[in-house]
């Protein structure tokens, strides 16, 4: 990343900052969301800074994308059953607030139509 400052995120991972950490391996770090918009509402977060958005990730590294979405279907199946959305917003006028590469998986809220 291009930003001097590391992101809150990069802050998360160095256990700097507190989360709710629902998966930990060597590549990834999953939280619950501090503002979920579905009732099931996780963050996989690379543990990489070296990527602002998905873009990035799957020109950079996409052994390491193919790796978000595997945990994002792991934490599926654990959390809603295995359905889900996958959500990777990409620049600020997209909804993007963390410019550190993160997808948000979405789900049990899917049969109801809670998620928009």
């Amino acid at each position: 990343m291009s930003d001097s400052a590391p992101s809150i995120f990069s802050r998360i991972i160095a256990g700097e900052i507190p989360a709710d950490i629902v998966l930990d391996d060597d590549r990834v770090i999953a939280i619950r969301d501090i503002a979920p918009q579905a009732p099931v509402h996780l963050l996989v977060i690379p543990k990489t800074d070296a990527y602002r958005d998905v873009s990035e990730l799957a020109a950079g590294d996409p052994a390491l994308l193919a790796h978000v979405v595997a945990t994002a279907q792991k934490l599926a199946d654990e959390h809603s059953g295995g359905q889900y959305r996958l959500v990777f917003n990409t620049g600020a006028e997209a909804g993007q607030t963390v410019f550190h590469v993160h997808a948000h998986v979405l789900g049990g809220g899917l049969e109801e139509g809670k998620l928009a």
